[in-house]
C-alpha cells in the first residue's frame, strides 16, 4: 500500500506541474469536470479517508447490522449526496489552485503513511458495510485494508479521464 501511495502522490505532482493553463481548462472525458475539477475529486478521494478510517473504526464495535442498516440509509441518499460531490469537486476546483492542491496531496499521502505504519493486522481485518451506490469502488463489506486501498483505485479510474497533454498517461 505504501508503493501505490508514492505512485500516486509521484503521478499526481507530475500531472499539475505539466499542466497548462488550458490543460486545466479543459473538459475531462466522461464527467461533467473540467480536468482541475477532476484533479480535486481525485485529491478529494485521500482527503475524505480520515472519516472512512474512523467509519470503520466506530462501525466494527457495533453489531454489523448496525452498518448493514447505515450503508441502505446512505444509499437512500444517492442524489444528494451526487450533487454535493459534484459541486464541491467543481468548487474547489476553482477556488483551490493546483500548487496548493499539490502540497494538500503530499500533507494527505504522509498522513496516510503515518497512519498505516500504526495499523496491526487486527486492525487492517476490522470492516462494516459502504454504500455502494456512492462510488463503484466501494464494496457491501470493507475492511480497513480495502478502505485503505479504495482512493487509489478510485484515481486511477479517474486518471484514465483526464484530457490532459500528458505523453505519460
Amino acid at each position: 500500500m505504501h508503493e501505490e501511495l508514492e505512485r500516486v502522490r509521484r503521478d499526481f505532482h507530475r500531472l499539475v506541474e505539466t499542466a497548462d493553463p488550458e490543460d486545466l481548462r479543459r473538459l475531462s472525458n466522461g464527467t461533467r469536470w473540467s480536468n482541475r475539477e477532476l484533479l480535486f475529486h481525485m485529491l478529494l478521494g485521500y482527503l475524505i479517508m480520515r472519516a472512512l478510517l474512523g467509519l470503520v473504526r466506530l462501525f466494527d464495535r457495533l453489531p454489523r447490522g448496525v452498518s448493514r442498516g447505515y450503508a441502505r440509509l446512505l444509499n437512500a441518499g444517492t442524489k444528494p449526496f451526487d450533487a454535493v460531490n459534484f459541486l464541491g469537486s467543481y468548487a474547489a476546483g476553482h477556488t483551490v489552485s493546483p500548487d496548493r492542491m499539490v502540497v494538500m496531496f503530499d500533507h494527505v499521502i504522509a498522513k496516510l503513511h503515518r497512519r498505516l505504519d500504526a495499523e496491526s493486522e487486527a486492525d487492517l481485518s476490522r470492516g462494516m458495510h459502504y454504500p455502494t451506490r456512492w462510488d463503484p469502488f466501494f464494496n457491501d463489506y470493507m475492511t480497513l485494508a480495502d478502505v485503505y486501498r479504495f482512493p487509489t483505485q478510485h484515481f486511477d479510474f479517474h486518471r484514465g479521464q483526464l484530457t490532459l497533454d500528458d505523453p505519460a498517461g
